[in-house]
């Protein structure tokens, strides 16, 4: 008889998390008990580098792991958890995502390498901070932009710049929850910028020109592999600007529908016949290395005569995508299931060991 299969949920916690390996007090409650009935041994692998190798040997002995931890997060850094990642992805264990898909699909790069292709939009990468304080400037006469930290998280180090009227200021807002708007000369604004350009930081931002329907909310299409799962709506973003005299408008919540609503049928359609496979392409990553579990944020783009409805990559998500919609849980599983199996992870032995 063929083996159980056997995969772990890895997020970041501390010891004492570790020791009780309660799946119940993760986020991920829900996605244990499906893979629980769908017949598939699933533990939690909490993780932090103080015990990095007591996961590794963790890991090694099951099939596939699903990963779940911010690139930058609290101080935090992944770089010892990736190294690990690679390691066990080389010994023949399923990683998603890979270190090597985050770095093609889940930095701000991505906006760059995407431009001229449908969902794309106006995007330049600043190398440092000279060309920054020569370029912006005339960029900002075309509209307000926003500058993008090379990796992150929860709209850290995401900025709205826009040039105020017959003045040298800056109106700024920085997307990071519970940020005002700010109104800065450009030296005060280099100032803040500074430490993005560090090498430790990626060295580079991304400059892109702002989407004046980001007022129209932002939708979040949920993937699996190159199928939609679900998305995502929210109404607010955290750099809606001010109207008039007004305070910006409250971030609002993200509301999560399955993959059938019908206002975004247009949208999964272009994503799975055509704009995943564009993705894939353009940034050179495998078809096998695709996500398990992954995202995209899409702002509303102003519609054109060919293009009635237009939608502008904003991110993409694929180191942490938490939480996401119930109905991403199923498809997620079979995948999981799914790919075990064709890779030749999970063969028809007592022994338990992988081919």
């Amino acid at each position: 008889m063929a083996r159980q299969i056997s995969v772990a949920l890895l997020y970041p916690g501390d010891r004492a998390m570790r020791d009780r390996a309660d799946p119940g007090e993760s986020r991920f409650v829900a996605l244990f008990d499906a893979f629980g009935a769908a017949g598939i041994s699933a533990e939690p692998a909490v993780y932090h580098d103080d015990f990095a190798d007591e996961v590794a040997m963790q890991l090694r002995r099951l099939d596939g792991v699903l990963v779940w931890c911010n690139p930058m997060e609290g101080g935090r850094r992944r770089d010892r958890l990736d190294a690990m990642l690679r390691d066990l992805a080389q010994a023949g264990v399923l990683v998603s995502t890979h270190p090597d898909a985050i770095l093609r699909m889940g930095t701000k790069d991505v906006l760059v390498e995407v431009c001229d292709l449908p969902f794309g939009s106006d995007a330049v990468r600043v190398d440092t901070l000279d060309q920054l304080a020569e370029e912006l400037p005339g960029r900002l006469r075309g509209g307000a932009r926003v500058l993008k930290q090379y990796r992150g998280s929860s709209g850290i180090g995401v900025w709205r710049v826009e040039a105020i009227a017959e003045s040298p200021q800056l109106r700024v807002r920085h997307a990071q929850r519970g940020s005002e708007e700010e109104v800065m000369g450009m030296p005060a604004l280099l100032q803040r910028l500074a430490p993005y350009f560090e090498p430790a930081n990626g060295g580079h931002m991304i400059d892109q020109t702002w989407q004046p329907r980001l007022v129209d909310g932002m939708v979040r299409a949920y993937l699996v592999g190159d199928r939609v799962a679900g998305f995502g709506l929210q109404a607010i973003n955290a750099l809606c600007p001010a109207r008039g005299d007004e305070p910006p408008p409250p971030v609002g919540p993200r509301l999560y529908h399955a993959a059938d609503l019908p206002q975004f049928q247009y949208l999964r359609r272009m994503l799975e016949t055509r704009w995943v496979e564009l993705l894939r392409q353009r940034v050179g990553l495998p078809y096998e290395q695709l996500p398990m579990l992954w995202d995209c944020d899409f702002m509303f783009g102003e519609p054109t005569p060919t293009e009635p409805e237009r939608y502008v990559l904003c991110e993409i998500n694929v180191s942490s995508v938490s939480p996401f919609p119930p109905s991403a849980i199923g498809p997620l599983v079979a995948a999981m299931s799914a790919n075990l199996k064709a890779g030749g992870r999970v063969q028809a032995k007592t022994d338990g060991r992988r081919q």
